[in-house]
């Protein structure tokens, strides 16, 4: 084919992720190969693509192409999450412009509409996700409530429940009044918020006298059941056994007294409202308190408010407020800051509420997914998210699994028209229990309820395989445990845990090895990228302007694990300048003509040369990989071509302008295209399929695709003979600073004389004649007089300038330079005599200083001896 002057991604991204597709190369079965499983985080069905899930596809599909080409059986498992909370928000705003009220229709009805609205707009993201190239299976696409994967969160339920580890009772639940629905403690965001705190008078029966409660909630007081007042407490002790009128509407409850109150903080009074506060309900509950719900589930005033009904808790707090001043019963408002708990889908504030719930016992179970992290068979990366995890395991709580909600999985309860329950698969199993414990039947209705989410998500590496229902079939047999996966470091104990936990509880294995945990994308100012501030470019937008292969290697040239990703758009302007670079080296080799000839000595050493780097790259990325640094292994492929390939090599070997190359050059340099290409894959899929096929190359058949071509395999290197490249590389260098700093123009051929100690620069004389542009070389032992020298390695070299330059001009020069050098020199020195800094600073830092000081002098040395020769 022939190739273009500039690199077409989108031309290249649609053809070839269609013919991936349409080869089946994403497809996977078990084989007798070694597997590499990657479940995918399910994102919500609710989704569309955000800079968090360009990140974290990326890196999936970056290890998934890698481990592809290494000959494994790589599977990568793709799927949505149903997400009850953040769905049927969505359906019920649909409902809500379509002038249909949620409580006015059935829920068979509501369910209908659920699933058209996801069948609709439920396959978005993972859409999108092909266009970022994701080579996931899509054959195995999943979701969170298909059949299958809903009949395993059910018989799960059913599982747990009889073995004693679930249980229905009425606790203080966090309540998300926006979504009606209860929440798990992990759901909950807590927000420094700024507040009024009120000062309230309460009157004592029977008496002119009043005490204070400082409070943030005014609206709650119609709950109130006591107050509460220190034994201890002097100021007080006058108050036992009386008791206060409630403001507003008088209503008398008893002061109590319990060394629960700390006299120090507020007035050193309480008001207990066991409805609305989780620590005033333990205390109710010890002093058998009359418990008052005045709040409806929508967070209005109910009837036991008695005043304000059907008002909004805030409205209701700003008109109580007036009320209460109208009274006389405000002794005073301050400005006020504190933590409020907010719900993590829908950001509304959380009201403590006491509901009947069910709940999963998480103390025996958690222990085995804290063991597995402990002792290493699961690996947390970085690890620094190891005290969070263990902190967190080890002060776990009952886990509240059930949701006032329509969309989810049904929890599996049945009662009867006296409220008894059984717990079943269906109706008729549940009659059947209940005839089996000689209970009535009449009235059989399933609860109402559905469970949590991250319940059927918790399943997701074992349910994706059909391992709950069928644990010993093949696939579940092969793939599972899974290898690695990727996530985000919010959701380590919403999700990652529970997978932990519920895979050992099935399997008594881990449900991978792995955990690759991302950071956060933020803006340039560091700032969290949200829609609401308006700081997050759109990720289709952006790979249509930059290509997709630019796009992922901005996103990976920037983000260490687990460290948050500053990302600016210069990235993905780096990673399209990238793209063109290696677009642009092909060019440039596709137009070399050849002749039938061998390779000359200086191509044959610098083949030789790329080959050693090559080998050393791959060995430092390989370690990367191993040690889940994407964005270093990126680093270092991207030096390797950048710098290595196509600065130096194909500089060293490329012919004279219009002259033709040695045949067998030409092979060798298109062999190691080929293989910097099958480095680079995994990060740039679509530009390196693209010049895979190209003629060049030669023909090629339909199955033969760099996505499924051997990933190269380190090989020994002379390090030796990397090292002494690297000085010849430097003399080259040098001699092109010397040109600029002097403005001699690179068509000028200068001679250039090296004292040579220990190299033997004869088989490299021809490539530093070719990239420094020498007429002369020579080798000396003596200084040559009125040359401009420098040090490459230990060696010196001169550079005589003769009428090339203003010798007054190049005087003044090294005098700064030699002055610069010595301010250098006394500040190193002044590091190296602290006795305190050589004693307490890491060896090989103290040697780095020690080298330093030695490299400065030997500088300062030879420009001294410049500054002498110039006269």
């Amino acid at each position: 084919m022939s190739i273009a002057k500039t690199y077409n991604p989108k031309e290249a991204e649609d053809k070839w992720y269609s013919y991936w597709m349409d080869k089946g190369f994403f497809r996977s079965v078990p084989d007798e190969r070694e597997p590499y499983t990657i479940v995918m985080p399910p994102p919500n069905v609710t989704g569309v693509l955000h800079m968090g899930h360009m990140l974290n596809n990326t890196i999936q599909d970056v290890l998934i192409r890698r481990a592809r080409m290494q000959g494994k059986n790589a599977c990568w498992v793709p799927g949505t999450d149903h997400a009850s909370i953040a769905t049927e928000a969505k359906v019920v705003a649909m409902l809500k412009e379509k002038g249909i009220d949620k409580k006015s229709i059935t829920r068979e009805e509501f369910l209908k509409y659920a699933w058209e609205w996801k069948e609709k707009y439920g396959g978005i993201i993972l859409k999108q996700l092909e266009k970022l190239g994701a080579s996931c299976d899509w054959e195995r696409t999943k979701f969170t409530m298909d059949p299958d994967l809903s009949e395993a969160v059910i018989d799960t339920f059913i599982k747990f429940y009889r073995e004693g580890y679930i249980y229905r009772g009425i606790r203080m639940v966090n309540w998300d009044p926006q979504g009606k629905t209860a929440l798990s403690d992990e759901e909950v965001i807590r927000k420094e918020v700024n507040q009024k705190l009120y000062y309230i008078r309460y009157q004592i029966k029977d008496s002119n006298e009043y005490v204070i409660i400082a409070t943030t909630r005014p609206e709650t007081i119609m709950a109130d059941t006591a107050i509460c007042i220190n034994p201890n407490d002097e100021r007080y002790k006058h108050l036992q056994g009386k008791s206060v009128l409630v403001p507003l509407i008088n209503r008398e409850i008893p002061i109590i007294q319990d060394e629960y109150v700390e006299m120090e903080f507020g007035t050193g009074c309480l008001k207990v409202t066991p409805a609305h506060d989780l620590n005033d309900y333990e205390l109710g509950q010890k002093h058998n308190l009359e418990v008052i719900d005045i709040l409806n589930d929508d967070g209005s005033l109910n009837e036991k408010a008695e005043i304000l009904i059907g008002e909004d808790r805030f409205a209701a707090r700003k008109k109580i407020a007036v009320l209460l001043e109208e009274a006389g019963q405000i002794e005073k408002i301050e400005d006020y800051k504190s933590q409020v708990g907010f719900s993590e889908r829908t950001d509304a504030a959380i009201e403590p509420k006491l509901s009947m719930q069910w709940f999963l016992k998480m103390d025996e179970l958690s222990k085995p997914a804290l063991e597995y992290v402990e002792d290493g068979t699961i690996k947390l990366i970085p690890e620094k998210f190891f005290a969070s995890y263990k902190h967190w395991m080890e002060n776990v709580k009952d886990w509240c699994i059930s949701r006032q909600l329509w969309w989810g999985q049904r929890i599996p309860a049945w009662f009867n028209e006296k409220n008894e329950f059984v717990v079943a698969k269906t109706e008729a199993e549940a009659i059947a229990e209940f005839e089996k414990a000689g209970k009535s039947t009449q009235s059989i209705r399933q609860e109402d309820d559905v469970l949590d989410t991250w319940f059927s998500s918790g399943l997701w590496p074992l349910s994706v395989f059909d391992g709950v229902r069928n644990p010993e079939n093949p696939e579940f047999q092969y793939y599972y445990p899974t290898n690695d996966l990727v996530t985000a470091p919010e959701i380590l104990f919403f999700w990652v845990a529970r997978m932990i936990i519920m895979g050992h509880d099935y399997t008594q294995k881990p449900p991978f090895r792995n955990v690759y945990l991302t950071g956060i994308v933020r803006d340039k100012l560091g700032r969290k990228m949200s829609k609401s501030l308006g700081n997050s470019p759109d990720p289709i937008e952006l790979m249509e302007q930059y290509g997709t292969d630019g796009v992922r290697v901005g996103m990976l040239l920037s983000s260490p694990a687990g460290n948050d990703l500053m990302f600016d758009v210069s990235y993905c302007e780096q990673g399209r300048n990238f793209a063109n670079k290696i677009w642009n080296a092909f060019r440039l080799v596709k137009g070399w003509e050849s002749v039938e000839a061998p390779a000359t000595s200086s191509q044959k050493i610098a083949a030789e040369w790329f080959e050693q780097r090559f080998n050393q790259t791959l060995t430092e990325i390989n370690e990367h990989f191993e040690n889940y640094r994407l964005s270093d292994a990126l680093m270092a492929t991207y030096k390797l071509i950048w710098d290595d390939f196509c600065s130096w090599y194909l500089e060293l070997v490329k012919p004279a302008y219009q002259a033709p190359i040695e045949s067998e050059t030409l092979a060798t340099v298109k062999g190691l295209f080929q293989k910097i290409l099958t480095l680079a894959h995994p990060f740039m899929p679509f530009l390196t399929e693209e010049l895979w096929h190209d003629e060049l190359f030669g023909n090629r058949d339909e199955q033969d695709c760099i996505i499924v071509a051997k990933y190269p395999e380190a090989q020994a290197f002379n390090e030796l003979a990397i090292k002494e490249f690297a000085i010849v590389q430097q003399i080259i260098s040098e001699v092109r600073n010397i040109r600029n700093a002097k403005g001699i123009s690179p068509k000028v051929a200068l001679p250039l004389a090296i004292n040579a100690t220990n190299i033997d620069y004869s088989k490299y004389q021809d490539s530093i004649k070719k990239l420094a542009n020498i007429e002369d070389l020579s080798f000396v032992k003596e200084k040559v007089s009125g040359a401009v020298s420098f040090l490459a390695g230990k060696d010196e070299c001169y550079v005589a300038l003769e009428n090339n330059i203003d010798v007054d001009a190049e005087k003044e020069r090294i005098a700064k330079e030699i002055e610069y050098l010595k301010g250098f020199l006394a500040s190193v020195e002044k590091k190296l005599s602290n006795e305190r800094f050589v004693q307490n600073a890491k060896p090989e830092i103290v040697q780095n200083e020690q080298n330093k000081k030695d490299d400065a002098i030997a500088k300062i040395y030879i420009l001294e001896e410049s500054l002498k020769s110039l006269g």
